[in-house]
């Protein structure tokens, strides 16, 4: 079996499309004309060139239509091997096509010419006088233009479609369904001992014209091969592996999830740019909806939900959850708002399955002993590590982390859990002060928020508008109307310090 194994890279657009040479063949604006060579229709165009060269070979990477007016042609051409020679250069350096231009050199294409592209398979096109080869180019890169937006319309609906798939009750068999039903072939979920354990679509037949439908297993009962390269990749410890039957067949096995055992794999009559992309992102999908199964963590927060549900407390239902003292992350993306897979993606990356969308904001409970860390294209907010019983707390600790994070601009802020002086006033005198300090803010949580974000930005009025969502007038009419009911200059630093000092302990 002839395998590569190679790195599965992150989703991305898929690369320009090539066009059929059938598709220039119609421009009518073009005349072209097809008089030697293989049918048009097995043909496909990955660019336009022109060159006089004699020998084009250095010039070209493959994939190409080769445009000449016969400059490079000698006057006795036709009765050596030039044009023999000539051909097979370009047949060797993998020219799709060549398109001969009649006028101003010659007023037909030589005959010559036309056998030997008829012997080395090279279709060859007739290029009337009325049209440039500029306008050859041209049309060739529209037509690729016109590929790339329909094959990046293909795969974004694909995506949609998977994504769609994955949420419903019976999530593994829709996503399996819809990739074959995408890639126009077969789709097997296998198991970590290498079992089928769900598949969809039909083994397409042979990729290559003359091949029959191709099996899926031996005639012997062995495993078909795209099974024996799902095992393959596991015991290789490879991210992807891929192959082609003698009959044509496209094999992609993809490894789901990290080091889980669970395979994803593909077979495909064909294989377009944006197959890899779709494929990729079926197998985020099921490496997410596969992880729980291995693993039971999933039925273990089910059992935790249900306990809150009816009425257990946080210190119960943490055993189940996997930690003695947490974090709470909140994370915030610097570009469009997130969706469930970003939010879910994050989790993974933050090392928790407890993830929580809320809005534009992103909340993970995480155990305190997998320490966050930056994440490129999010802003995060982390809490102190706290017990079960101080969910809550942490919860409002990464909320105001965060709005300091995107105030200041920084990718990632922890909130302080340094010991400061004020730890040496004893708890019951330093709470009663501050309730008595901040009573007349009690009714209106507003202006408390906005007075505890504006002292933590050092009195910045931009960074508090930034952190609060609001205008920055907002924020100045709110310390005004904080001063006014408190009776004080918050202008002075020995009132900033005894509000600060009384917001800390009201947290509490």
């Amino acid at each position: 079996m002839r395998t590569g194994m190679h790195t599965v890279p992150e989703p991305s657009p898929p690369p320009t499309p090539p066009v059929p040479l059938t598709a220039l063949l119609a421009r009518e604006d073009l005349a072209l004309r097809q008089i030697a060579g293989p049918p048009a229709a097995g043909t496909v165009l990955h660019g336009a060139h022109t060159s006089e060269m004699a020998d084009p070979y250095p010039y070209l990477l493959g994939g190409e239509l080769l445009l000449t007016a016969g400059v490079h042609i000698p006057e006795a051409a036709g009765s050596g091997t030039y044009f023999d020679d000539y051909v097979s250069r370009i047949v060797a350096a993998g020219g799709a096509a060549l398109g001969f231009g009649v006028a101003p050199v010659h007023d037909t294409v030589p005959r010559a010419l036309v056998a030997s592209c008829e012997t080395y398979g090279l279709p060859l096109l007739e290029v009337p006088p009325r049209t440039t080869f500029a306008a050859v180019g041209r049309a060739v890169w529209q037509l690729m233009e016109h590929a790339r937006t329909a094959e990046l319309r293909r795969v974004t609906e694909a995506q949609q479609s998977l994504a769609a798939a994955a949420s419903r009750p019976d999530p593994v068999p829709a996503v399996l369904h819809r990739l074959a039903r995408h890639l126009g072939g077969r789709a097997v979920l296998y198991g970590p001992e290498g079992a089928e354990i769900a598949a969809a679509g039909r083994t397409p037949a042979g990729g290559h014209p003359g091949a029959g439908p191709a099996p899926d297993a031996s005639p012997d009962g062995s495993p078909d091969a795209l099974t024996a390269l799902a095992r393959l990749l596991v015991a290789r410890g490879s991210a992807s592996a891929s192959d082609t039957t003698p009959a044509g067949i496209h094999l992609t096995a993809y490894a789901l999830g990290a080091g889980q055992g669970f395979v994803l794999g593909v077979a495909a009559g064909r294989r377009d740019p944006g197959d890899h992309t779709i494929a990729s992102v079926a197998a985020v999908l099921l490496s997410l909806l596969t992880g729980d199964q291995h693993s039971g963590s999933g039925a273990a927060r089910s059992s935790a939900l249900v306990r809150l549900l009816l009425g257990d407390t946080a210190e119960d239902v943490a055993p189940l959850l996997g930690g003695d003292r947490w974090l709470v992350v909140h994370a915030r993306p610097e570009e469009r708002a997130p969706d469930a897979l970003a939010a879910s993606a994050l989790g993974a990356a933050l090392g928790s399955p407890l993830v929580d969308l809320a809005g534009d904001v992103v909340r993970v409970l995480v155990p305190a002993g997998r320490e966050p860390g930056p994440q490129p294209g999010w802003t995060l907010g982390v809490s102190a590590a706290v017990a079960p019983g101080g969910w809550r707390a942490a919860d409002t600790q990464a909320a105001r982390a965060l709005g300091r994070a995107r105030a200041t601009r920084t990718a990632l802020v922890r909130y302080g859990t340094r010991a400061a002086l004020a730890e040496l006033v004893p708890p019951d005198e330093a709470e009663a002060h501050a309730r008595a300090l901040l009573a007349p803010l009690a009714d209106n949580p507003a202006l408390t928020e906005t007075l505890r974000t504006w002292l933590s930005l050092h009195g910045s009025w931009d960074r508090t508008a930034v952190a609060l969502s609001v205008h920055r007038n907002t924020v100045r009419q709110r310390i005004a109307r904080c001063a006014a009911l408190l009776g004080t200059d918050p202008d002075d630093p020995d009132v900033r310090m005894e509000l600060w000092f009384a917001l800390r302990r009201a947290e509490r």
